[in-house]
């Protein structure tokens, strides 16, 4: 693991994804961990059943919000939209970095000083295949690359992207942007549909800055115990 990741706990870099389909769940969850864990990501399926009254509820808790909502639409939507993420008071916000330049840049204008925009480079749950099939021929490492460096050069402040493509973005950029890796499987936990999905140990020790993960804690019989074994796992 290296110096970067050793200065801040485990604890600090776990982000639990609250994939849950109702308010009941997720708060369940929410402080069921909160001495574990002090952030969490609201994605698509929470977000649509329950609105942005869900993220200022977490957010009361103490907690940290990372709004996972992957906009990519018109760059004045996408502002607007970053502008109300803001308003909430979430901690990140994600955009896909496909949608192009005058996305990016609106995105990152529109922000709160206190907001991070991550750029969404492939989906954890995509491989080759995927990439042939909506016409994208180069590998998935040389695309990852280009869409990251494509945020970057656009201010971004961050990107998600694997755990296999980390090592290679912490070359390319060294520390002047966050990486959140999701698709995390502890080493005791199914891989699901995530193709390219690593242990939490090797993601931190490859340079994530923080760890998304959500089945092996929300599905597991106690997620409090599950979180500790994962805790347990990359060193507390």
């Amino acid at each position: 693991m290296n110096s970067q990741t050793r200065a801040v706990s485990a604890r600090d870099r776990l982000i639990v994804a609250l994939d849950v389909p109702t308010r009941t769940e997720a708060l369940n969850l929410v402080h069921e961990l909160s001495s574990e864990v002090g952030f969490f990501k609201i994605g698509l399926q929470l977000y649509t059943a329950e609105g942005p009254g869900i993220v200022r509820e977490v957010l009361a808790t103490g907690a940290k919000v990372f709004l996972d909502l992957k906009l990519h639409d018109i760059p004045t939507t996408v502002g607007r939209a970053v502008e109300s993420a803001g308003q909430l008071g979430v901690h990140m916000l994600t955009i896909h970095l496909c949608g192009g330049e005058e996305m990016i840049r609106a995105a990152v204008a529109a922000r709160k000083t206190n907001l991070l925009i991550l750029g969404v480079t492939v989906l954890t749950s995509a491989d080759e295949q995927t990439l042939r099939q909506v016409g994208i021929s180069n590998e998935i490492h040389d695309h990852v690359s280009r869409l990251a460096k494509l945020g970057v050069e656009a201010g971004i402040d961050g990107l998600v992207a694997s755990a296999h493509e980390v090592k290679m973005l912490r070359a390319e950029f060294g520390t002047k942007i966050k990486l959140v890796v999701p698709g995390i499987r502890p080493s005791w936990a199914e891989a699901g549909d995530q193709k390219r999905a690593t242990t939490a140990r090797e993601a931190l020790d490859s340079g994530a800055d923080y760890l998304v993960i959500g089945r092996p804690i929300i599905a597991h019989s106690s997620p409090r115990e599950a979180v500790g074994n994962i805790l347990d796992e990359v060193g507390r």
